[in-house]
């Protein structure tokens, strides 16, 4: 199986250009294609699967498996409404990365029983793609991410320094929009992986 990165990209509709954030990412970082509402969806996910191939990262398409095995897709990622879509995922991209959306216990059930290699533990704090959403909070998300028994990713008002603040909440990395947009963000070295728990 693909490792599973420590840093992720999700690309947006209305948010910065993730085709030129892509190339600043580390080799081997993950990005998520989200791009629900674009006009020639499929167009654009091959477009950006190739930047991705061309500059060694991982790449997921997000909410639907058929979209991802056309385009050659490194996996799936699964928002947790639709988590029973991952038996889909698993065959039509065997030996594929598939991470999961969570927001609670009730979604870290939902995804180790569908298989999820990994969670996608969002908001950690609070985020303009979700205006009003109420934020986990650090110890509320080490809290839940102990609990995991996959590794967890940190999403929700990311960056390197807010990802140092959940030092030892066991977080194996984090994920976002706009911080990886910004050229001092796409380090790993800034990230001094807070894990702790297994």
């Amino acid at each position: 199986m693909t490792p599973i990165p420590p840093l992720w990209l999700i690309t947006d509709d209305r948010r910065g250009d993730a085709e030129a954030a892509m190339p600043r990412l580390p080799k081997g970082a993950g990005v998520i294609f989200r791009h629900y509402e674009a006009r020639d969806r499929e167009a654009l996910a091959r477009r950006l699967r190739a930047v991705a191939r061309l500059h060694g990262l991982i790449f997921l398409v997000a909410g639907d498996p058929r979209l991802a095995a056309r385009v050659g897709a490194d996996g799936f990622h699964a928002p947790e409404r639709l988590a029973h879509r991952i038996p889909a995922a698993r065959r039509l991209l065997p030996g594929g990365l598939v991470t999961q959306a969570v927001h609670g216990a009730a979604g870290l059930h939902a995804a180790q029983q569908f298989g999820a290699d990994a969670v996608l533990l969002s908001p950690v704090f609070a985020t303009s793609s979700h205006p009003g959403a109420r934020a986990l909070g650090p110890a509320r998300f080490a809290a839940l991410a102990v609990r995991s028994k996959m590794p967890v990713i940190a999403l929700g008002g990311m960056s390197g320094a807010n990802f140092r603040r959940l030092n030892g909440s066991g977080a194996l990395g984090f994920a976002a929009i706009e911080a990886l947009q910004k050229p001092n963000e796409t380090s790993v070295n800034r990230m001094s992986a807070p894990r702790s728990p297994a």
